[in-house]
């Protein structure tokens, strides 16, 4: 497939506003499902997992290929729920364009905030459909200011809507100047053109005139033609309108009802001609690493140059083993062909190449750049490695992933289930790097965390019911961070005979406090004249592990700087084993005498509730520890925002319920660490 006949979407918006009904449209109408799954029946086929039929929510971005009209959609269904940000901040990373499905009736939700500002920060063109038409309270124009206004961009309709709430009918499309509306007889498929009813018309021709003067005023070339009076082909708005879309100087709308049918085939057209191929947007970033330095290099999309592509998403299929996503961003890989893992240094085998759709597959030869499909046969990529060759030692730029804040116990019910379950957390882990686990070394229990209570619980589950592990869960627990109030040096001598052999080791070290968000950094200032690069090594890998182990509680370290400036190394006696024990000793030593301080994360908190249960769902939340940042009005109540510290938060959905009635919901997504006022108690 012609790179310009390609594109590489995603689907995203906040939980609940229809992505995945929508996705299930756009499969239907281009005849990749033959029937209809509705989520409510836990039948949609982008939620294959068993909990996401469950629980009617989108947990992994099931990626699927699709055809319309000659050209190739490879369409990214990603979380709506705040908890799988990552998954969402991974799609977006490999993607060249994306939908924001925003419901008509709530306009711009919490999550949708969260994703609109991952998309920019990818420099994403998107449009927008506006799907829930046909709910009562549904508001076309009112949610499109409401985009405009909350990330400050400019909105483009392209339709307007014949009737809204439960007199919604169709669209005008203002390009052709027509009625479009959608036979129920057909599940939608068939559309019936209409001319503009006469009641209509006058507000067409200025939703018309507003759409050439958004336009007009983005392009010299119709500008000139708009002013001096002449006519504009429906061909030049569409090239003017694909233009500044992929420069994200406006964002187009359609609407519709995914639900009822209506709109979907409209917004697979948009889809095609105003969001970028894999050439219209900027080459990808790498990093060229080289003996003793790196360069940042443009890798273009162009399937005559070296391979490279990144794994974006990993999947564990019971047959065939680690599933790896990846997006080829230059080059062609061939199913059999040995690749190499950039971030390993390793070599591996790629056994089968497949294109996917949903949860079924077809093989194919090769991936070439700007495609996307799935490699079986990797066995040590991880979610974020670079593949290709040796000869083209380049690093795509990596995804970051948010800390987790939330953890629970798990302890496995017999010895023997102990491995089997050591087995899948190694698999979660790799497909999702939001998710770690450890041994606390006091109490020897396994500690997971995660990203959110419902995140845990969807891998604790998946642990139980995919992999049929037996283990027994505690009750979740915040996740503190430690870090250092100031700055202190300090120097360790190591010296300690083993089997014979003395050991030694002295370091000097500078710990600093870094501002908050920075996260940990290493610097070694001395010149390694005469000291082998395996000692170098150690002492780097001995504080890399004492920042993961904490200082007085065992809990990871954050923005906190280590400085080396100075080591005394002995070629006769001077081992690793002492460098990395010296090195841990020392950082204990410097921190506690920099002011050891623990932090604890702070939530953000959206409420949303009727108007007259404003007063009780703050009250809630003030006597959690939750500061009120601000509150705006929706055609469908209110909407609090809020900070809490996350320890506070346990149990307060029963809480917010009882005192509104059952009327209010919240979501919660991670904001930032601050010190944990009155330290922390042993037990807490």
């Amino acid at each position: 497939m012609a790179l310009d006949k390609m594109r590489n979407i995603g689907i995203m918006a906040h939980i609940d506003a229809g992505k995945t009904t929508t996705t299930e449209r756009i499969l239907y109408y281009t005849g990749k499902i033959h029937k209809i799954g509705e989520i409510d029946d836990g039948q949609a086929t982008m939620d294959w997992m068993a909990q996401e039929q469950e629980r009617g929510i989108t947990i992994c971005s099931a990626a699927t290929t699709t055809y319309w009209k000659n050209y190739q959609i490879n369409i990214i269904d990603t979380p709506g729920h705040v908890d799988f940000t990552a998954e969402v901040e991974r799609s977006l990373r490999v993607l060249d364009g994306a939908v924001a499905v925003i419901c008509a009736v709530d306009g711009v939700q919490p999550q949708t905030e969260t994703v609109w500002k991952q998309a920019d920060e990818f420099s994403v063109p998107r449009l927008c459909f506006m799907n829930k038409m046909d709910r009562i309270g549904a508001d076309f124009f009112g949610s499109m200011d409401d985009v405009a206004e909350k990330f400050g961009v400019q909105t483009l309709a392209l339709q307007i809507p014949i009737g809204q709430g439960q007199d919604f009918e169709g669209v005008i499309d203002l390009l052709k100047m027509k009625e479009l509306r959608w036979s129920a007889d057909d599940e939608g498929e068939t559309i019936i053109e209409s001319e503009i009813d006469a009641s209509r018309i006058d507000q067409a021709n200025e939703w018309k005139e507003k759409l050439i003067d958004t336009v007009a005023s983005s392009d010299d070339e119709l500008a000139e033609i708009y002013l001096e009076g002449g006519e504009i082909t429906v061909e030049q708005l569409k090239a003017a309108i694909r233009k500044a879309t992929i420069q994200r100087i406006f964002v187009p709308f359609v609407m519709g009802s995914a639900r009822h049918n209506q709109g979907v085939q409209p917004l697979i057209d948009a889809i095609i001609d105003y969001l970028p191929c894999p050439t219209d947007v900027p080459a990808a970033k790498g990093i060229k690493i080289k003996k003793d330095e790196s360069e940042e290099v443009e890798v273009p999309c162009d399937a005559t140059k070296m391979p490279l592509g990144l794994v974006f998403k990993i999947q564990y299929d019971r047959e065939m083993g680690p599933l790896c996503y990846v997006r080829m961003y230059s080059g062609k890989l061939q199913a059999g062909t040995q690749i190499f893992n950039v971030n390993k240094k390793k070599r591996e085998r790629v056994n089968r190449i497949l294109r996917m759709h949903a949860d079924k597959s077809e093989p194919m030869d090769s991936l070439q750049a700007g495609d996307i499909a799935v490699f079986i046969g990797l066995k040590l990529a991880q979610t974020g490695d670079t593949i290709g060759s040796e000869a083209f030692n380049v690093l795509l730029e990596q995804p970051t992933f948010p800390q987790p804040v939330i953890s629970v116990a798990l302890e496995p019910e017999s010895m023997s289930e102990k491995d089997k379950m050591n087995e899948t957390l190694e698999i979660l882990s790799r497909e999702d790097p939001t998710f770690t686990s450890h041994e606390d070394a006091e109490t020897g229990q396994l500690i997971i965390s995660g990203m959110g209570e419902l995140h845990l619980d969807v891998l604790v589950t998946r642990m139980k019911d995919d992999f049929g592990v037996k283990c027994n869960v505690g009750a979740p627990q915040v996740t503190y961070r430690e870090s250092v109030g100031g700055t202190a040096q300090a120097s360790e001598d190591f010296s300690r005979v083993l089997a014979g052999k003395e050991n030694t080791a002295g370091l000097t070290i500078t710990v600093e406090n870094l501002p908050t968000g920075t996260g940990n950094s290493y610097e070694c200032l001395v010149k390694q004249n005469n000291i082998p690069d395996e000692i170098m090594e150690a002492i780097k890998n001995g504080f890399m592990n004492a920042l993961d182990s904490g200082i007085k509680y065992g809990y990871p370290c954050t923005d906190v700087g280590v400085k080396v400036t100075a080591i005394d190394y002995n070629e006769l006696t001077s081992t690793t084993f002492a460098f990395e024990a010296c090195a841990a000793q020392v950082f204990d030593k410097a921190c506690n005498a920099a002011n050891p301080q623990i932090l604890e994360p702070v939530m953000n908190v959206d409420i949303s509730c009727p108007k007259e249960f404003v007063g009780p769902a703050s009250s809630q939340l003030s006597q959690r520890g939750g500061n009120i940042m601000g509150q705006d009005s929706k055609t469908t109540g209110e909407v609090i925002h809020a900070q809490a510290p996350m320890a506070n938060m346990f149990g307060f959905t029963t809480n917010l319920r009882s005192a509104t009635q059952g009327r209010a919901s919240f979501s919660m997504e991670f904001s930032h660490f601050q010190i944990k006022v009155g330290g922390l108690n042993v037990g807490y």
